[in-house]
């Protein structure tokens, strides 16, 4: 389901954020495509429509979305960040052979049992395996 720009652009005032026209169309394109991109795959997506977007306009935002807490980092690979609008607490599977990566949801307890007083706020979780679809047969 796409989002609409007006939806975007309250998003971004939420979360305090000035809703310029690189900015929404990097969310926008963040929602619309929700397979953890990287800084180079949001560029490669967005440089049709914006011809002068610039690696570091792209940098930029991500720390400013990272900073006001629209936005994770995926650190799942070694040589790449990638980034996740879902800022849920959830884990990631990385498939070995295909390459995707897919959220996986907990319980609402995290499966985890802490001393009382703690609050769980994120996790790290990564989990790595080979996915249904490149697991068919076997």
């Amino acid at each position: 389901m796409k989002v609409k720009k007006d939806d975007l652009t309250k998003i971004l005032l939420n979360y305090k954020i000035s809703p310029t026209y690189q900015r929404i169309k990097i969310l926008e394109f963040l929602y619309n495509n929700r397979t953890h991109p990287s800084v180079e795959e949001i560029i490669d997506g967005l440089s049709i429509e914006i011809l002068t977007i610039s690696k570091a306009t792209v940098y930029n935002t991500l720390k400013l979305f990272l900073n006001k807490g629209l936005l994770k980092e995926l650190n799942i690979e070694k040589n790449r960040i990638r980034y996740d609008i879902d800022t849920s607490i959830h884990s990631h599977f990385k498939c070995i052979k295909c390459g995707k990566i897919y959220d996986l949801k907990t319980e609402s307890d995290n499966s985890l049992k802490l001393e009382k007083g703690f609050k769980i706020l994120d996790t790290k979780n990564y989990i790595y395996g080979i996915c249904k679809n490149c697991n068919k047969g076997g």
